[in-house]
């Protein structure tokens, strides 16, 4: 005999006792209810909530971060210094070189931790659909699909900004089977 323990929000843990797969007892299955089994805690709606970017405290405490992976994003997409300063928006030269140096310490705009959190998610779901070679390259590729007309990725996010990084940003969860 061998067990499967399911866990369902908001009801106690389930075990299935599986007889061995063959005996006349496979098909029949027995629940039992484990009494310490571990339950998941209710989703806290709103911990579910997206950070508030026009509160300045809020965009103060996420630029570290912002920064930090907009940089290595940067570095693994072999970004230039005017390729990643137009995708941020309204950021210059100077200061992205400040960035990267990690020698700023200012707080970024709301569309600019708009753009970011929309280049980062594409990183993700890239990684998660390509192996690694292929993810990094993806955005500098040029992509005969609808959404880019034989264009760079790449091109076509800094030609449209924000709606058109959201815009890739959801053709690529979709291709993961996503949205």
């Amino acid at each position: 005999m061998f067990y499967i323990i399911c866990f369902c929000e908001g009801v106690e843990a389930i075990a299935l006792q599986m007889p061995p797969i063959g005996s006349t007892l496979s098909a029949n299955w027995r629940r039992r209810i484990v009494a310490h089994a571990a339950v998941r805690p209710p989703i806290d709606p709103a911990a579910a909530q997206p950070p508030n970017l026009s509160d300045s405290s809020t965009r103060q405490r996420l630029t570290p971060s912002a920064v930090d992976g907009i940089v290595r994003l940067a570095e693994i997409w072999r970004l230039t210094g005017p390729e990643v300063c137009a995708l941020l928006g309204d950021v210059s030269e100077r200061t992205w070189f400040r960035m990267k140096k990690r020698d700023w310490s200012g707080t970024l705009s709301q569309d600019t931790l708009t753009r970011t959190s929309a280049l980062i998610g594409i990183f993700k779901g890239l990684r998660l659909l390509f192996s690694e070679p292929l993810s990094d390259e993806w955005v500098r590729s040029a992509n005969k699909g609808p959404l880019f007309g034989g264009r760079r990725p790449l091109d076509a996010m800094i030609e449209g900004g924000i709606p058109k990084m959201l815009e890739v940003r959801r053709h690529i969860d979709a291709l993961r089977g996503g949205l």
